[in-house]
């Protein structure tokens, strides 16, 4: 079988399970926006912000290194010190979380410290939860069960909406018409938003038994040698996720700390975060390529053909993620009614410098190859501290002026500093003989066709453009399966 179509048939069924979750959350965003202002959104924003900085935490790196010592390691062996190792230490990580959230509270832009405490609580749930889901979801993975990754991943955010829906729609309205009804005493007014959270609890407290059952039995048993050689492996990787947490979800915190006016901050953090879902494509593309990606390069590590493997791989990675930016950007006109009102769409503008940056982004992922099989990963972690320093640097010059508008600079910047020091570093230790020339030639077409979209001359009726911008997808589509598909045939 073809390589390309075999990585392609791999990462179609996880983007399934990465795509069908987050296009479900896609609908669901004009509902939130539409229900709640920008301020309440943006308190949505700014603790899912912190969940996604804490997950680091609580899986340090050992989803990788469970893929790198099965290797040569009994899997067995290796999946039951990495389970039991995340279990108990989330278990420990959330009590220490639950102790301080009281305090925690006090520092949230809502004003109700009640329901911020009953929000974080739920959020300290979040996290426990994913912990213990993370090596059983990573086994499936290596196992190339990518069918029923992608079911449970499907399961979890039917439950997620499901509940959502039933907490602010159903129960909602019979609160509204019917308070003294049995359901209606479900809805708390001053919850509001924070059913989310809720949601997402239950829903990834569901998954992720189903998750262990399908594992079960799992031995009861802790390699500590083994244990540090993971640690001693992994533990790089979580300062590269901390850094990488630092580029992605920090610029939403900061945007309270930094700007003046609390009032605009928190607005600002509802169009930010609103305006980041409609890049979400591109981050959905990226996280099922390195759900098939992962254990792939580290299977084929000793083939010879591995390096012209990698190369091939990353010039249509780069093409597809071309393709993403395009459809999104160029069709933007209607795009836009997904997240809510006028108030939401005043930062659209940033959209197409989030995409490019989470291309970036993408570009690193398949670059730190050379770290990973290498056993180099503490360069990784260099790598992501240059991305965080430029992150932090950017957003506190130009934050408290700028708004919003620095944060997506911010980002854009700091994946393309980490871009050139993975590909030079990875040159240094790891040649890989990558196409240069074609990637430039893809990516400078794909912003040609970007800039000629964007400046068609405003007398053009709207339909017209519509059009004319999505032949120029066509064409582009058409110039890479050329190229790409037709002229090489695939790789082996």
């Amino acid at each position: 079988m073809r390589l390309a179509q075999s990585l392609a048939g791999q990462t179609a069924i996880y983007g399934l399970g990465t795509m069908v979750p987050r296009f479900l959350n896609y609908l669901i965003t004009p509902y939130l926006t539409y229900s709640f202002s920008t301020s309440e959104y943006g308190i949505n924003t700014e603790l899912f912000a912190y969940i996604s900085f804490f997950n680091i935490l609580f899986t340090y790196g050992f989803e990788t290194a469970f893929f790198n010592f099965q290797k040569n390691t009994d899997p067995e062996r290796v999946f039951s010190t990495g389970f039991w190792s995340l279990f108990f230490s989330a278990v420990i990580f959330g009590g220490l979380l639950c102790w301080v959230v009281p305090v925690a509270s006090q520092l949230l832009s809502n004003s109700n410290a009640r329901y911020n405490t009953t929000f974080l609580y739920w959020c300290v749930g979040i996290l426990v939860t994913d912990a213990w889901s993370a090596l059983p979801f990573a086994k499936l993975r290596s196992e190339q069960k990518a069918m029923l990754f992608s079911g449970l991943k499907i399961l979890n955010v039917l439950i997620n909406l499901g509940l959502t829906l039933f907490f602010l729609t159903y129960c909602r309205t019979l609160h509204l018409e019917h308070s003294n009804s049995f359901w209606a005493r479900w809805y708390q007014p001053e919850i509001g938003i924070g059913y989310v959270f809720l949601a997402t609890l239950f829903a990834n407290f569901c998954t992720a038994l189903l998750a262990i059952a399908y594992q079960w039995p799992i031995a009861f048993y802790m390699d500590w040698t083994l244990w540090k050689k993971m640690w001693r492996y992994a533990w790089p990787l979580v300062v590269l996720g901390i850094a990488a947490m630092i580029n992605d979800t920090l610029d939403k915190v900061l945007l309270k700390v930094l700007m003046q006016n609390p009032a605009e901050a928190q607005k600002a953090q509802g169009i930010y975060g609103a305006c980041n879902k409609l890049a979400v494509m591109m981050s959905i593309f990226i996280q099922a390529f390195r759900y098939a990606y992962e254990p792939y390069f580290f299977k084929q590590s000793g083939n010879h053909n591995a390096p012209q493997q990698h190369a091939r791989i990353m010039t249509l990675f780069i093409a597809f993620c071309c393709c993403i930016f395009l459809v999104i950007t160029m069709n933007l006109s209607w795009i836009k009614y997904f997240i809510g009102t006028e108030a939401y769409r005043e930062g659209l503008s940033t959209v197409p410098i989030l995409l490019f940056a989470y291309m970036m982004l993408g570009i690193v992922y398949n670059l730190s190859i050379w770290y990973k099989l290498g056993q180099k990963t503490a360069y990784g972690a260099y790598i992501a501290l240059v991305g965080a320093s430029v992150t932090l640097l950017v957003n506190g010059i130009f934050m408290p002026r700028f708004g919003y508008w620095a944060a997506a600079w911010a980002t854009f910047m700091a994946y393309a500093a980490m871009l050139l020091l993975s590909y030079f570093w990875g040159k240094r230790f790891n040649p890989i003989p990558y196409k240069i020339k074609t990637i430039g030639g893809y990516i400078g077409l794909t912003l040609l066709i970007f800039f000629i979209g964007r400046y068609l001359p405003s007398w053009n009726p709207l339909e017209t453009k519509w059009i004319l911008n999505n032949l120029f997808i066509i064409l582009f589509v058409g110039i890479v399966y050329h190229f790409e598909i037709r002229k090489h045939g695939g790789t082996r």
